[in-house]
Parts: structure tokens; C-alpha cells; sequence
């Protein structure tokens, strides 16, 4: 069975064409290497253009998209699986259960609020799926250096800091999030969120 990749990412391009580019070669190395991409279910934005990108490559995509959004993200019709769902919630626990793994490219508070979400029920025991930022054009640089002012000052542990994959190559993290995958042993366990 192929590894399933979730990817958070925003609904709108952002300034600069780094992150358009970064989310089309991720979409496209997902597809061309047989993984299936899990996300939001729009085709707006970074969303719509990584799963293009897989979908071109001959991926599977997986979209998820709360029934409220399906107008405002403009739900992508031509997915291989579209789940309309009722809530947030519902749409981030499904994605979580089709993944095998989290990689959030830029986005805006949305994505971070997945992002956060994930790592937060990492280190809660949910699973022990890898987490990972794809820290295009230096999007990140100032939320590392408050996850690293969080781990100094002692309100991240030493695990959960390092657990946290980050990398600016698309292929490179990739790689490094579907080695860590496949060693991932724990079963979910979303029955206490």
C-alpha cells in the first residue's frame, strides 16, 4: 500500500512565485512516486496547485472539505476521492487518519492551526506520524525561531522540538518524511480528541 502524504498549505498563492513553485514540485514528486496526497479539498491557491501537480504526476488525491467551504475554497471536482464533510473537526481527524504523514507548506493561520494540531497530538500520543515544514523561500525562518525561543525557555520538550522535520528542498523532505513514516509503529488513536 502506498504511503499517504497530508499536506497543509494555503488557499491563496502568497507574494512570491517561490511558493507556487514549491507546492507544484511537491505535488508532482507525491504523484510521480506513487504516494497519494491528503488535503483540504480545494483548488484555490497552493491547494488547488499541489493537487494539480499530483494529479498530472498520475497520484491519487484525497480531498477534505467541510461543506461550508465547498463554495468559498471552490471545491476541487476532479479529485479521486472528495469527502464533503459537516466540520472542521471531522475534515482535520479524516485527514489525519488517511495520512501517513504532515508536511505544511506556507499557508496562513489556517495552516498553521493544522500544523500545530498534528504535532500537538503527536507529542499527546495520537500517533507517531512525522511532522515536517517544507520552509520555502525562509517562510518559517521566524516561527523556527520561536519554536526554538519555546524549547529554550522549557515549554517544548527536547523530543518534541527535534521532532519537528524541517528542510527548504521539496525532494529532500519528502524522502525524509516517508523514511520516517515507514518506521512509524503506533496505531492511531483519535478515540480521546
Amino acid at each position: 500500500m502506498s504511503q499517504a502524504i497530508a499536506v497543509y498549505c494555503g488557499s491563496r498563492f502568497g507574494d512570491g512565485p517561490a511558493f507556487r513553485a514549491a507546492a507544484h514540485a511537491l505535488g508532482q514528486l507525491i504523484g510521480r512516486t506513487g504516494r497519494t496526497l491528503v488535503y483540504g479539498g480545494g483548488r484555490v491557491g497552493l491547494m488547488g496547485t499541489v493537487a494539480g501537480a499530483t494529479l498530472a504526476a498520475g497520484g491519487h488525491v484525497v480531498g477534505v472539505i467541510p461543506q461550508a467551504l465547498m463554495d468559498r475554497e471552490v471545491g476541487h471536482a476532479g479529485l479521486t476521492e472528495l469527502h464533503v464533510v459537516q466540520t472542521m473537526h471531522e475534515r482535520k481527524q479524516l485527514m489525519a487518519t488517511r495520512a501517513d504523514a504532515f508536511i505544511a507548506l506556507p499557508g496562513g493561520i489556517g495552516t498553521l492551526e493544522e500544523l500545530y494540531e498534528v504535532w500537538s497530538w503527536q507529542q499527546l500520543g495520537y500517533h507517531d506520524k512525522p511532522v515536517a515544514l517544507l520552509n520555502v523561500d525562509g517562510y518559517y525562518d521566524a516561527l523556527l525561531e520561536f519554536t526554538r525561543v519555546t524549547h529554550a525557555r522549557g515549554f517544548v520538550s527536547d523530543a518534541q522540538f527535534s521532532a519537528l522535520m524541517v528542510d527548504d528542498d521539496a525532494a529532500r523532505l519528502l524522502e525524509r518524511v516517508c523514511e520516517a513514516a515507514a518506521k512509524a509503529t503506533a496505531p492511531d488513536d483519535y478515540s480521546r480528541i
